[in-house]
């Protein structure tokens, strides 16, 4: 999808405002910004009912799967996602779809005069709003300028001061909690689950992901202490078919009945267009949250919103013989998953380019790429998150010291990373994956789309 004029323009207009998604300061997080800007904006974000997404990963994966299924429940549905991988209108959608140019340059049109007429001094902590503030808040006011009845908001970083928890959601989804962003959420994981849980709203069913002991003791917690019914759709479902293939994740699970769950008549099947075994529990986890709050979704409507599914950088094909596998895992886990079903579909040698960022577990990641690649390249994710390089490096020199047989390279620039392995994976005929940060897959689509052009430029 390619951005309109109009909003190429208001992209040009928000970077003028600091973006948290590049530079982030400690204890800079709050709600009062972004609880003023709703209010001056008539609060946007109650013209629809809405379901709010936290979780470390498949957040995006959950989101998009279910607005799928609220559409097919009969209802058209706004989708916010982060980051955008090529474009920016990837982030604000209906269920995916782009809205007509002229829904989000009305949009703009609202939010930028009342913006720059804010009075300096007034917002709560004199403080400018962020760009991801007003990403949000144009989310919010593009879906009600389209009049769409419900939207799903996944959460940018956390949860509970999140900007998009100004949202009075009536459900709420927590996906599996790990380590991750320790230097905003805390170095627990029962202090990132109490960041996650954050968006339980009083009263609403909160639907949840397998988890980790610590992390289920404090979502169960604090659910009980807000009278929100709580689902353990980890501990309900099973998955009794998950086989990858070149074309999809044949895919089956059941659940077990739950008092105040949904009633299912048959077990799901259906072929989801991603692959990734971990999308299997993602799948599981929005069907029955959607089947809860639209109980006449039958098990064909859901096994049809399911298969429609596709997301870019979720195990994304760019090029086949030899393939060119683009992931975004950004954890352990998904990395774990992403790595196995690679592995699956191109058993023998490959070769991989890995970057991360700087906040994450670099150490354990490097051990779950010990895997049958020929060559490995680690680099830096991009430049718009920063990468901790030489961490990097000391992780995966002392993975493979006692490794050897893998060709192990370091470089920094990713543009020269990624062409470099790209011409080792076609001159040897090997599959190549890319994985390790959303940020590092953006960069291969728009590098490795054009790679003449792009090696040109660096040698200019």
């Amino acid at each position: 999808m390619k951005s309109s004029r109009q909003t190429e323009l208001f992209c040009d207009w928000l970077e003028n405002f600091l973006d948290y998604e590049k530079i982030r300061k400690k204890n800079s997080f709050s709600l009062d910004a972004m609880q003023f800007l709703v209010t001056r904006f008539k609060h946007p974000e109650s013209a629809f009912r809405s379901i709010h997404v936290a979780g470390s990963k498949g957040k995006g994966s959950v989101s998009t799967m279910m607005a799928a299924l609220v559409e097919q429940a009969g209802y058209p549905a706004g989708l916010y996602t982060s980051p955008h991988l090529v474009d920016f209108s990837e982030r604000i959608t209906r269920s995916g779809i782009p809205f007509q140019d002229e829904i989000y340059g009305k949009a703009a049109d609202i939010l930028v005069p009342l913006v720059d007429s804010i009075i300096p001094g007034s917002i709560p902590g004199n403080a400018d709003p962020s760009w991801f503030e007003l990403v949000t808040l144009f989310a919010f006011t593009v879906f009600k300028e389209a009049g769409l009845p419900w939207a799903i908001l996944e959460t940018g970083l956390g949860g509970r001061l999140d900007a998009t928890n100004v949202i009075h959601s009536d459900a709420s989804i927590i996906t599996p909690v790990e380590l991750e962003h320790t230097e905003y959420l805390g170095n627990t994981i029962s202090s990132i689950a109490g960041e996650k849980a954050g968006i339980i709203k009083e009263g609403r069913p909160v639907f949840v992901a397998r988890q980790k002991a610590d992390a289920m003791a404090v979502i169960e917690t604090k659910a009980e202490s807000l009278g929100s019914p709580l689902f353990s759709v980890g501990q309900l479902m099973k998955i009794t078919k998950a086989e990858p293939g070149i074309h999809g994740l044949d895919l089956e699970f059941t659940f077990d009945k739950h008092p105040g769950g949904p009633s299912f008549s048959r077990p799901i099947h259906t072929l989801l267009k991603m692959p990734t075994v971990i999308q299997a529990e993602n799948a599981a986890l929005a069907s029955y949250a959607a089947k809860t709050l639209f109980p006449a979704l039958t098990e064909d409507a859901i096994e049809e919103a399911l298969s429609k599914v596709w997301l870019p950088g979720r195990f994304e094909t760019i090029a086949r013989d030899p393939a060119v596998i683009l992931d975004g895992a950004h954890t352990p886990m998904s990395l774990s998953y992403t790595i196995e079903t690679f592995k699956t579909l191109y058993p023998g040698e490959a070769c991989l380019v890995f970057a991360c960022a700087a906040d994450k577990d670099v150490e354990t990641m490097s051990r779950i790429c010990a895997q049958d690649f020929s060559s490995i390249t680690v680099t830096v994710p991009g430049n718009k998150k920063p990468g901790d390089f030489l961490r990097a490096v000391k992780a995966f020199n002392a993975t493979f010291g006692e490794k050897p047989g893998t060709h192990l390279q370091f470089e920094e620039d990713y543009k020269i990373a990624l062409l470099n392995a790209a011409e080792e994976a076609a001159h040897k005929q090997l599959p190549l994956l890319v994985t390790g940060s959303f940020y590092l897959v953006a960069e291969a689509k728009r590098i490795l789309a054009n790679p003449n052009q792009d090696r040109e430029n660096l040698s200019r």
